[in-house]
C-alpha cells in the first residue's frame, strides 16, 4: 500500500511539475530555466512547511507522510528532499557534513551529468 501511495502522489507531483514549466516557458520564455527555479523554491518552501508543521503538531500518519513528502513532493522536485536533508543535518549540529552534502551532491550531480553526456557524444 506504501508504495501505491507514493506511486501516486509520484505521478501527481510529476503532472504538477510539468505544469509549472508549460506555464513558465509562456511566461517568461526559455532563456532561463525559471520553470525548475520556480519549482525548486515552491518545493522546498511546502516541504519545510509540512516537516516543520509534523515536527511540532506530528498529527499526520506515515501513509500520509509517504504520499505528500514522497510521492507528491517527490514527483514535482526532488530539490526539496536535498534541501530538507542539508538544514536537518544543519540542525543536528553536523555543519561540515551538511556542507559536504549540498556542495557534494551539487559538484557531483554536475560531473554525473557531464559524464553521461561525454559517453553518449563519444558513441554517437
Amino acid at each position: 500500500m506504501n508504495y501505491l501511495l507514493v506511486f501516486i502522489g509520484g505521478g501527481l507531483g510529476a503532472s504538477l511539475r510539468h505544469g509549472v514549466n508549460q506555464v513558465c516557458a509562456r511566461l517568461f520564455g526559455t532563456g532561463f530555466p525559471y520553470g525548475t527555479f520556480i519549482i525548486n523554491v515552491t518545493g522546498s518552501l511546502v516541504m519545510g512547511l509540512i516537516a516543520g508543521y509534523l515536527a511540532f503538531k506530528g498529527q499526520a500518519g506515515q501513509p500520509w507522510r509517504l504520499f505528500i513528502m514522497v510521492g507528491i513532493l517527490g514527483g514535482y522536485t526532488t530539490f526539496s528532499s536535498f534541501s530538507l536533508d542539508a538544514v536537518t543535518l544543519y540542525e543536528r549540529g553536523a555543519g561540515l557534513a551538511a556542507l559536504s552534502y549540498v556542495v557534494g551532491s551539487v559538484a557531483l550531480g554536475l560531473a554525473g551529468l557531464v559524464a553521461g553526456l561525454a559517453i553518449v557524444r563519444h558513441f554517437s
